[in-house]
This record gives structure tokens, sequence and C-alpha cells, in this order.
């Protein structure tokens, strides 16, 4: 556990120092819970989001995509149901007066088992090497079957009590599972109670002629209440997919884990109309190419697993959770969930419009059904950052910090480094630039040695380094030194662009994971 905590407070000092995110509003002390994405991170958010929207959107005909204002008018939230039941279950210890979303502490309780069995894991595939199968070993060691099952059970009760709003259910298991505060280490609760989590604000000039508003909680709302004018405009067939990428609200009581939790954040979200019926072939499919797209940036198979709900929210018939295992252990990175026909039918009840459509091969009207995918872009890029972050052993016996981002999403594709500040190297390192440029994110460095500023870059994440010397002025070629492998190679400056277009084109990447 304290390993992990050093590794998460890695990856915090790192995103600061190489220019990827810190805290909002810092020469004030900060701001809790909210944060700046500076020049690096901006780029990385802005390339996971083009990454989403070319899978999403281009690649798919029959989806297409939105900007809604996140001003809405409120009686959205009460169709949506976020003014009766957008709630966290909340709980304080009496002694650190700290407050705590209670399933998150049963859910954290659940993560040590989880850390039990991953260590059993650990242990068995040292002692079995090759023949490890991991598969078997899991479904019939005794004691791993015993934490797996002890880990079902908890869910399954806190599903149940909190479907049912049986609060005190809720305290009881956390009572049983004799959790402690963090904080004060005693096990003094209070009960659990509700707190709605959405941000209140007024429109209007004066007080007396506002309106009470709400910044909105989730993006997909404002799909829902474009559904006939992007059917309509666009003459879109069901099934067909709206996509929206925007910012969310939350009032988190427990905003934690750097931009895992946040108050402001991000979210990529598609909903996918279909015929009523139908859903379950298409909650699969949403699935399964979700997944795809995940695996087509090469982080490791082993990182994600699904995790099907035993809590389903109230307009739901299936959900399921992509989860990554960040460094403080497996957590929801996207959720996809099949939602019914709650959304239109309900905002078609409050606003007195019809929002139906009529299907040409069945010869009817209906509500169509639909299923979601929805992402945080905060969470993505913490899974990203986080998995690309570590340290080297070198053969030579040195070592470096490495961000092995993927290349598709790298801040900056190519750092140009003239070899010496003099000779002309500088002139013809800046043309190369000034080339690049066009095509690519590329930065100019010529301060320290070469090997520092290789060291810099790959600390970076730049995933190229363009080394100009003086044979590059007798035969126009330059060193390509990539980050990942440390390898170096001669390449003609006029080949600069394809070698490059090559390794970080969104279609090389998400072609060879058949998306």
């Amino acid at each position: 556990m304290a390993k992990q905590e050093d590794d998460f407070k890695k990856v915090i000092s790192h995103a600061k120092e190489y220019g990827y995110v810190t805290q909002s509003s810092e020469i004030y002390d900060g701001l809790s819970a909210v944060y700046d994405y500076t020049q690096n991170g901006a780029e990385l958010k802005k390339n996971i989001k083009e990454y989403w929207w070319q899978a999403m959107v281009q690649l798919n005909e029959n989806i297409v995509g939105i900007d809604a204002a996140i001003f809405m008018h409120p009686t959205t939230w009460k169709a949506s149901g976020h003014i009766d039941a957008f709630n966290d279950p909340l709980i304080d210890n009496k002694d650190s007066k700290k407050r705590y979303r209670a399933d998150v502490l049963i859910e954290d309780y659940v993560g040590k088992i989880e850390k039990k069995i991953e260590k059993e894991v650990e242990k068995a595939a040292k002692r079995f090497g090759e023949a490890f199968d991991k598969g078997q070993f899991l479904s019939t060691n005794p004691r791993v079957v015993k934490y797996q099952e002890q880990a079902r059970e908890i869910l399954k009760r806190m599903g149940r009590s909190l479907e049912a709003e049986d609060l005190a259910d809720v305290k009881a298991l956390i009572e049983e599972l004799e959790i402690t505060c963090p904080v004060s280490g005693s096990r003094n609760w209070t009960d659990v109670k509700q707190f709605n989590l959405m941000f209140g604000t007024r429109l209007g000039a004066t007080a007396e002629s506002s309106m009470e508003l709400f910044l909105r909680p989730e993006t997909a709302q404002g799909i829902f209440v474009n559904f006939s004018n992007v059917q309509k405009s666009g003459r879109m067939k069901i099934p067909f997919g709206i996509a929206q990428v925007g910012k969310a609200f939350r009032n988190e009581i427990v905003a934690r884990q750097f931009i895992f939790r946040m108050r402001e954040f991000e979210q990529m979200e598609m909903q996918f109309f279909i015929r009523p019926g139908e859903q379950k072939k298409w909650y699969e499919h949403w699935k399964e190419a979700r997944m795809k797209w995940h695996l087509s940036l090469g982080m490791g198979e082993e990182l994600y697993r699904f995790h099907d709900h035993e809590k389903l929210a109230h307009y739901a018939d299936a959900a399921s959770d992509i989860e990554f295992r960040f460094p403080f252990g497996f957590k929801e990175l996207e959720g996809i969930h099949s939602r019914t026909d709650f959304d239109l039918s309900s905002h078609e009840k409050f606003s007195g419009k019809k929002l139906q459509y009529f299907d040409p091969e069945l010869g009817t009207h209906y509500v169509p059904y639909v299923i979601e995918t929805s992402i945080g872009l905060d969470r993505m890029f913490l899974a990203v950052f986080s998995n690309a972050l570590r340290d080297e052993e070198l053969e030579d016996g040195s070592s470096r910090t490495v961000l092995k981002l993927p290349a598709v999403l790298a801040p900056i594709k190519a750092a140009v480094l003239p070899l010496v500040k003099k000779d002309g190297l500088p002139e013809l390192a800046h043309d190369i630039v000034a080339d690049l440029k066009w095509d690519f994110m590329v930065q100019y460095d010529e301060k320290d040695a070469i090997g520092r500023r290789y060291r810099r870059q790959d600390a970076a994440g730049t995933p190229f380094c363009i080394t100009v010397d003086h044979q590059s002025l007798e035969d126009r070629t330059v060193t390509l030194r990539s980050r990942d492998s440390m390898e170096q190679k001669r390449v003609p400056v006029a080949e600069l662009k394809e070698v490059i277009q090559q390794a970080v084109s969104y279609r090389h990447w998400l072609q060879k994971s058949g998306l």
C-alpha cells in the first residue's frame, strides 16, 4: 500500500513538473479537487478527445456529434430524475469530523481483498513459472475462491441496500466489516445520509426575476433533448447515435485521488438509439467495441476488466463498467448502460413534445431505446499518464525516467535538437521545425548536452528526437531517436514527415484494433 501511495505521488509530481496538470489557483493555495491542464496536459487531453471522436463519430456513418449548452432548462433535471435522486450516501466520523462516501469506504475495503488475491496470484506465478495457469488458479485455489466470494457478497449486499435506499443496512455493513476512518482510525460513525450533488446557480438580471438553474451534472441530457432536432435535420435512421464531449459539474463531498474524482470534469458520451427489444444485442456490441478502442492504445489487456453492476440505476436494464488498474487499484473508467426508453419517455412527459421515431420498415411510431457509452476524459487522461510513467534501469547501469505515452496521444511528437549552437546547425534545425509544424506538434531544444536533452524529452513523453549534426549539412540526413527503444538511425530530412506520420497517425492506431 505504501508503494502504491509513493507511485501515485510520483505521478502527481511528474504531471506538474513536466507541464501536464497543476492545482487550480495554486498561487492562492489552490481550490480543492479542481485542476488546470497546463501546456502538455492540454495537448494530451485534446489528443484523447480527438482519438475518441475519430473512432466514435468519423468512423461510424450512423453517429453524429453535437455540442449542447451547459445551462439547461431546470425542468430537464426534474425529468431526468436528478433533482429527486442524484445523491451520494455520506457518512461522518465523529472523532475526525471527516465526511466520506459510504459506498467508497466499502469499495475500498473490497479493494484490499482484491489486493490479497493479486498477492496470491503473484506468489503462485513465481512458484509454478511457465506452467502457471492463472484462470485455473483463480477458480480452484481455496483461499482465493474464499476471497472472491467474500468480495462478491459485500458488493452484492451494498448494491441491494443502496437500491432499496436502506441506509441503515449500509451503515450496519460498514460496522460489521469494522471499517475505520482513514484519519482517526476510529469506528465512531454517524448514520448514513443522502446528499444531492448538483451545483445550483441563477439566471437573470435581478434576484426577483432570476431563474434557478443547475450546472449540468452529466452531458447525456443535452443529447436526449436534442434527439428530434438531430434525427430530423440529419434524416437519421434507427439505429443511430449522437456523441458529445463536454464539461459536467458535481459537488463531490469526497473528491480525491488527483484528477480521478473532481468537481469540474469532462465526459465523452454517446447515446445510441435503437428499436425496443434489440437492447441486448447492441449492449454487447458496444461493450466489445469500446474495449477494442481501449486496447488499441497498446497499454496491456491485463490493465482492463469488465465489472457488471449489481445495483442498476432506475432507468437501466443492464450496466457494466470497463475498469482500469490505476495506481490505487481497479476503478471505473467507462460505463456501458442499457437505459431503455426512460430518458426520451420522461422528457416527452415533462415537455409535452413527442419524442418518437417513425420506423418505415415496421410502419409504426415508438420511443427508441438507448445504449449509452460514457467515459470520463479526465480519468482516461490519468489512466494513460499513470501507466506511461516508468523508471527504467539501462544496460550501462544508468537509469532514466520515461513517459511512454502512446505516440498517437503524445503532446509533442518530435523534438528537433541541433548538436551544437553554431556552425549553421540551429538554422537547419529551425528549418526542419518550420516544415514539420504544419503536420505535428514539434519542439526546438538547444539547451544542455545532447544526452540531457534526450532524457528531458523522454520524461516529457516525446516519441522522437531529431538530432541535427555536421553530417546533416553535408547529406541532409539527421539522427532519429526513438523514445521507447532508444534506437537511433539516420533518416533523410525529406522522409521525416512520412516516418513520424506512420508512427503517430490515428489511422495506424485505430485500424490495428479492428474498429
